[in-house]
């Protein structure tokens, strides 16, 4: 089996399928990202998310409330449809090709994730019994971002005759809607609006502006052939088209080679000077090469980033989808991160959540920690808007990072499983944490990250307060969003406390290096400093002593337990079946909430009480959420139930490829594809990230005969193999490191072997 080959053969023309495979074979670079429609488009009647986006560009849109109290959302930030530069029309001898038209003999669909290429391979007999075969690659450049690619190559098979393609370039575009599902836009709304369009030399161009939020982008398209041909190209008020024509002989190919490059105001201030310059660049390096460029990048990544496992095949592909998936998803630059959705769909409307610092940063800090300070120093762009967001929800004092966002500004129209989310900010401070712990990088602290962790902090004084010598914060909505707006929420306390315990250390460590400029930029004063001390102290952590857990919140337990049993399986997901308020009044989590705590902070808790919440709230979770599983498989793993852990890792590793939560089709789940990366390293691995360093404790499960991964720590990275009875830890470049194995502490100068305490009956 080739792990870097995800493929379909004789693939179905339904329309589920289409839309699925739509995302599935999406290519993206995180900052451009083009939906695997069909080039010549689907018969009338057909359902499509036909979009193009880029990372960080968005629009307004209104977003009604029906009682407009203070400080509830109206208006909403929502990734755009820019244009569509996929068009192609095959016509030969006058027959235009058509999936639907007509007998596909055999056919294909690819993905070569150590090439950076998608295919479409279709031999087809046209109903005047033509025989073509059809070879359509398309990427998304790793190496110049702006640019997409479409190679469509034909080869007359039994005859001789003439070819012509139409290529399109529009720019009038909408976004997809569905009204009756949540996590999409539920109306339609023209986002961009064309402002000029041209040709000139070959090269088409269309510039765009938002309707609202005053931002351009700009698309050039340039179409070669491989051979002589007469070109026509017709300009219109909203788009372009390209017509080739040529002769064919038998069993000659012909190739359309067509390069779109796109810029956006955000990033460039002459988007069409640089959009024209990058094209003259890709079309002078070549197709080939620049096909060579994108292997070379994808050679350098999987360098770093191969989790190889065997004995799964099935599994082993899924693993290697999804870290692929990750690298097309996740921003490239401080103006953008990670969406719900990456860049293969309109799902949640392109929105940046929590499950960038809490699913998907833990493996880039581990394999490409450049990419994570990018993605911090986007949260510290956006700073100010969180201060505001602060001032807006009631605070006086420090930040508040919104729910869901593009630019900076709240988008949550549903307060009390959105706003209402305040461990947003213990996430990002943890991030912040993360990588401090694994870079060591102060200066970067002293710089950015600091920032972010006092105004943070502040907002915990603000939000919570002293009660019988304990800290409490009332009226929030933990991970769980079946249970909402409640006091104390355990696993927001701890990330509260873990956030003020740490501004407090970067403050000392900050003054112990005179690198105390944001002190005086933010005016923190000491006097805030001791307040951070003693609430980290006297944080209150619900516990019932009784079931030695760690209740959800205050009123958790109090509360009546879902009926389970006489609970149809067509009502999943609940959100979709029943009020919230009648999920709200019941013991049911949708997700990880309280176990998701015992993962990232393991030491705040015994582990009986760890074993026993666990134990509690896998028979009340519903898993309905693709951040849910993966988290149990970790917690499974420390508590060394293999096989449970093992039957949840999978669960959560072939969610998207075998489309489990039937919603692929809105985009893939970009977070759950990090939470399964670390349900191998931070589960089976057993992997922590602690003050003092690394921390293993590896298992092999019972399906698998090894596997390996790489971690990047300091100066150092580290290769850990386990197989057989042992787990071997290499320093493959780099200083040496002390690691902790199993509780023991060991100097890795070379190579380490250690004898697995749980071994292949794992």
């Amino acid at each position: 089996m080739n792990k870097y080959l995800f493929e379909i053969n004789d693939f179905s023309t339904g329309n589920d399928d289409l839309m699925l495979h739509e995302t599935l074979f999406h290519n993206a670079n995180g900052y451009l990202g083009v939906r695997s429609n069909y080039e010549e488009g689907y018969p009338e009647g057909y359902n499509s998310i036909r979009g193009t986006y880029i990372n960080g560009f968005y629009d307004f849109a209104e977003m009604k409330q029906a009682e407009k109290l203070y400080g509830f959302v109206e208006e909403k930030q929502t990734m755009v449809n820019i244009v569509d530069t996929q068009g192609i029309k095959l016509i030969v001898d006058g027959e235009e090709f058509s999936m639907f038209q007509g007998t596909v003999l055999k056919s294909s669909r690819t993905l070569d994730m150590r090439k950076g290429i998608t295919k479409r391979t279709i031999l087809w007999r046209s109903p005047n019994n033509r025989e073509i075969e059809i070879v359509i690659t398309r990427m998304a450049s790793f190496t110049m971002l702006p640019l997409f690619t479409i190679d469509y190559k034909v080869t007359a098979k039994n005859f001789s005759g003439e070819v012509k393609f139409l290529s399109t370039h529009i720019g009038n575009v909408q976004n997809y809607f569905n009204p009756d599902d949540p996590r999409v836009a539920a109306e339609s709304f023209q986002h961009v609006h064309v402002e000029k369009t041209g040709a000139q030399d070959g090269v088409s161009f269309i510039s765009s502006k938002t309707s609202k939020s005053n931002l351009s982008v700009w698309s050039v398209v340039k179409n070669e052939l491989s051979k002589e041909g007469e070109v026509q190209q017709r300009v219109h008020s909203h788009s372009i088209d390209c017509e080739i024509s040529t002769t064919i002989a038998q069993d000659e190919t012909v190739s359309l080679y067509k390069y779109t490059i796109v810029c956006d105001s955000i990033r460039y201030e002459d988007g069409r000077e640089h959009a024209l310059e990058l094209m003259n660049e890709a079309t002078a390096k070549t197709l080939a090469g620049l096909y060579e460029e994108q292997e070379e990048f994808l050679t350098r990544y999987w360098e770093n980033a191969s989790v190889d496992v065997d004995g799964d095949d099935d599994l082993s592909m899924a693993i290697y989808y999804n870290l692929y998936q990750l690298l097309q998803s996740v921003g490239k630059d401080r103006f953008s991160n990670v969406a719900a959705k990456g860049l293969s769909g309109e799902g949640y409307e392109g929105h940046y959540f929590w499950d960038t610092e809490m699913y998907i940063q833990p493996f880039f800090l581990l394999t490409q920690p450049d990419i994570v300070k990018n993605l911090i120093e986007y949260r510290y762009n956006i700073l100010d808007f969180a201060r505001e967001h602060a001032k807006i929800m009631g605070h006086t004092k420090g930040a508040l990072y919104p729910w869901r966002t593009i630019m900076g500004k709240e988008c949550s129209g549903y307060y009390p499983s959105g706003s209402a989310q305040y461990h947003i900010n213990g996430d990002i401070a943890y991030s912040v944490i993360n990588y401090y712990l694994v870079m060591k990088d102060l200066d970067f602290i002293a710089d950015k990250g600091a920032e972010i962790i006092f105004e943070t902090a502040r907002l915990w004084l603000d939000a919570g307060h002293f009660h019988e010598g304990k800290f409490m914060i009332h009226n929030v909505t933990g991970p769980d969003e079946y249970t909402c707006v409640v006091n104390n929420n355990y696993y927001t306390n701890t990330l509260a406390q873990h956030n003020l315990k740490w501004a407090v250390k970067f403050y000392e460590l900050l003054e112990s290096k005179n690198m105390t400029s944001v002190v005086e930029k933010i005016k923190l004063d000491h006097e805030e400093i001791e307040t951070f001390k003693l609430a980290a102290e006297q944080m209150y952590l619900p516990y019932n002593k009784e079931l030695d857990i760690n209740p959800q919140d205050d009123s958790f337990l109090t509360k009546k337990v879902w009926d389970f049993e006489n609970t149809p399986k067509d009502k999943y997901p609940l959100l979709l079946h029943y009020h919230p308020l009648h999920l709200y009044r019941h013991q049911v989590c949708k997700q990880a909430d309280t176990v998701l705590a015992h993962f990232i902070l393991e030491d705040a808790q015994s582990l009986s009480t760890i074993e026993n919440s666990f134990a509690y709230y896998e028979k009340i979770t519903t898993h309905d959420s693709s951040l849910s599983t993966c988290i149990y498989s970790i917690v499974a793993s420390k508590l060394k139930q293999y096989d449970k852990a093992y039957e949840y890792f999978g669960e959560s590793a072939k969610l998207d490829l075998f489309n489990t939560h039937k919603n692929t089709k809105d985009g893939i789940h970009t977070a759950n594809m990090g939470g399964n990366y670390m349900a191998i390293v931070y589960g089976f691995g057993g992997l922590r990230i602690k003050e003092d360093g690394l921390h293993f404790a590896p298992a092999l499960p019972k399906k698998w005969t090894g596997y390996n991964f790489k971690v990047r720590f300091e100066d150092s990275v580290i290769l850990i193999k386990v197989e057989g009875d042992n787990c071997t830890f290499s320093l493959q470049n780099g200083s040496e490191k002390s690691i902790h194995v199993y509780g023991k502490t060991y100097e890795l100068k070379d190579s380490l072997v250690i004898p697995l305490e749980e071994k292949s009956h794992a």
